[in-house]
């Protein structure tokens, strides 16, 4: 059953394209250097306007003392969120942004719907922020 993924994600749209992911160190650099810093009780979400049509979204989970398991379920709610949330609401509102989501040490405390409130409240201003910029 196993084949060729395709450049899109898995069929369904299950997977963060690959045109969504930030991935590159200079990239990264630049968000936590320059971009806009919002921070929750859980997340620090640093942006930038990218100047591209599609938002693009990258994570950051410090290992902060945690097993691999723990990190990686955190990472997978976390990209989710991404995916169904928040890459959406800024395609939406014509936002073309890049989005660094980091996870603060109580980030492995909290539950899928709590980050996911978070997050989506911090997309929701930053979509205010952005489209007032223009």
């Amino acid at each position: 059953m196993s084949g060729p993924r395709p450049e899109t994600g898995a069929p369904g749209g299950f997977r963060l394209p690959p045109s969504s992911r930030i991935t590159r160190t200079r990239d990264i650099r630049a968000l936590l250097r320059k971009g806009g810093r919002k921070k929750t009780s859980h997340l620090d979400v640093f942006f930038l306007s990218s100047g591209r049509r599609e938002p693009r979204l990258g994570l950051v989970v410090p290992k902060h003392g945690r097993r691999i398991v723990e990190r990686n379920r955190l990472k997978r709610r976390l990209r989710e969120v991404g995916r169904r949330d928040v890459l959406p609401g800024l395609r939406g509102e014509g936002v073309g942004a890049d989005v660094l989501v980091r996870a603060r040490r109580e980030a492995y405390a909290a539950g899928y719907e709590e980050l996911r409130r978070e997050l989506v409240e911090v997309t929701k201003e930053l979509c205010s922020r952005l489209s007032s910029w223009r």
